[in-house]
């Protein structure tokens, strides 16, 4: 039987492939979209920047919670939950 499905199902082949390949894309987007690493960086970034007077309090408040926010969504779709929200990447 498995020799005679192989056979049957040889037509539907490249749209498996296909499909399988797009399912690797889409977890590589997903998983450079859901980087901390550019969210982290940009904490440090902002940091310098009210450190050395360039910023505000206010602005860097301000811009420190969208990012804050940004990594909780991230955690939470490493974690497996489902988005609260529609995502606001970059803030």
């Amino acid at each position: 039987m498995g020799v005679i499905t192989q056979l049957l199902t040889l037509p539907l082949a490249p749209v498996r492939g296909v499909a399988w390949v797009m399912g690797r894309v889409v977890d590589a987007a997903e998983a450079q979209y859901y980087d901390p690493a550019p969210a982290e960086e940009e904490l440090a970034r902002l940091e310098k920047a009210l450190l050395a007077g360039e910023i505000d309090e206010e602005t860097f408040e301000r811009r420190e919670d969208e990012l804050l926010d940004w990594l909780e969504e991230v955690r939470a779709y490493w974690r497996g939950a489902p988005p609260e929200r529609e995502s606001r990447w970059p803030p």
